[in-house]
């Protein structure tokens, strides 16, 4: 019997329609804008000027403290500007603009396809290659690597998780990473061990991805210590708490972290990127994200440059269909549509959705019959009919004892529920109030 975690879940229509497009390198485009917070915590501080001249690798931003993340040029250019832009999340932010002129890479970089294989570099220097090249988690948290690998005195790392498990419908990313760069991950999972010192690491990839799975279970006696394990569908199994409850049967506490339990967990596009960031001395400006929609002639992967333009990703996978009426940045559950589809790609994009009107539209509403079945899908063991009364009550004081803080904002209460409510909007919009109270209460 395939494992998985036992609390709530749900199953949407998977639609990986591109799983099995192998993984492109989209054109350079003539013109990127890198925003310098593409991470969990405080924005890199900005250190090129308008005029300068930057290679492919060059540090641009530098993290402004521990819980921040280096910032590197994913072009050879010309700075063209340095200004606040149109993001993702529909904010202006700072970003450095740069008009591409080439293809100057730093010559640090290793660029050779060979593997290496051999690991000569000791936990402390794979921290600062980590650390240097801004690697942060790719699953789409992108909370700065280099914190999650620093494990706090009196904890004791047992076990490390590698996240191959990509639940969210459409994407495919990682699943086309896992069976065209398998060796560089289980290297870089190696890495990974080294600093942690453990030497035992499980990796979970969800069933729908046989070959990914048969790929990396045939490679894995290479590597010690790396087990492959087949799980079950169910969304949101990719979630921290739901994977490490499906692949070693423990549970992290309400508010705590999967280190107060013994575990860490790493995506396998964060595997791959301390691979290329400690074996070949390349930051990371570039990562492979999903492009993909019913209507799409061209579903595709592409391997992107930092700072591109979303609407170059869709010309590249056949163009905007006529019908097209939202795009979303990230998969359908958790992901967010974007305002403007010149916003650029950043770390933390892992696919592009393109959506028709007839499906990009809310249901109508009707009234809570208190079904429950917002609360058999959640992961959580949360009440969700009862906090979005709240929110709409603006009871915030309340929804702190009532775990919202616990809610990963998976979506499958309002996937589930026959009322077509709103139930994360109000969740999420209740989540930012209690933590406002939260840091009120200790300034």
């Amino acid at each position: 019997m395939l494992r998985t975690f036992a609390k709530g879940g749900v199953h949407p229509p998977e639609n990986k329609l591109s799983a099995d497009k192998p993984i492109e390198v989209l054109p350079l485009p003539a013109k990127v804008s890198i925003p310098i917070s593409q991470h969990i915590g405080a924005p890199a501080t900005i250190l090129v000027a308008k005029g300068d001249r930057v290679r492919v690798g060059q540090l641009i931003a530098q993290s402004s403290g521990f819980v921040s993340a280096n910032i590197h040029s994913s072009v050879s250019g010309v700075v063209d500007s340095i200004e606040p832009l149109l993001d993702s999340s529909g904010y202006k932010r700072p970003a450095v603009t740069i008009v591409v002129d080439g293809d100057e890479w730093e010559p640090a970089i290793d660029r050779s396809p060979v593997l290496k294989r051999e690991i000569s570099t000791d936990a402390e220097g794979i921290i600062k290659k980590i650390t240097d090249a801004g690697i942060v988690g790719l699953g789409g948290a992108t909370f700065p690597s280099h914190v999650k690998l620093s494990v706090p005195a009196g904890k004791k790392v047992e076990v490390l998780i590698i996240n191959g498990v990509e639940c969210e419908p459409y994407l495919t990313s990682d699943h086309r990473l896992m069976l065209e760069k398998g060796h560089e991950i289980m290297v870089g999972i190696q890495l990974l061990m080294r600093v942690l010192g453990v030497d035992k690491a499980m990796v979970g990839i969800e069933n729908n991805k046989p070959d990914a799975i048969k790929h990396l279970t045939d490679i894995s006696p290479e590597y010690k210590g790396i087990t492959v394990h087949a799980l079950k569908v169910k969304y949101p199994q990719g979630g921290e708490k739901q994977l490490i409850k499906a692949l070693i049967n423990r549970e992290v506490p309400s508010g705590g972290l999967p280190i107060d339990i013994g575990a860490v967990v790493h995506n396998v596009g964060t595997a791959y990127a301390v691979y290329e960031a400690v074996q070949k001395n390349k930051p990371l400006f570039e990562r492979v994200v999903t492009v993909t929609g019913k209507n799409l002639a061209k579903p595709s992967n592409f391997m992107v440059r930092i700072g591109t333009p979303v609407a170059e990703l869709i010309a590249a996978a056949g163009g905007l269909p006529e019908d097209s009426a939202k795009v979303v940045n990230g998969g359908p559950m958790m992901g967010k549509a974007v305002s403007d589809i010149n916003v650029p790609v950043t770390k933390g994009t892992s696919g592009i959705i393109v959506f028709p009107a007839a499906e990009s539209k809310r249901k109508a509403e009707s009234v809570c019959i208190r079904c429950a079945k917002c609360v058999t899908a959640c992961p959580m063991g949360l009440e969700p009919y009862l906090l979005i009364r709240m929110s709409q009550r603006m009871m915030f004081d309340r929804m702190e004892g009532e775990r919202v803080l616990d809610c990963m904002e998976c979506g499958s209460c309002s996937f589930e529920c026959p009322a077509n409510l709103p139930l994360l909007d109000y969740i999420r919009l209740g989540k930012a109030e209690v933590n406002k109270i939260i840091r009120a209460r200790k300034n």
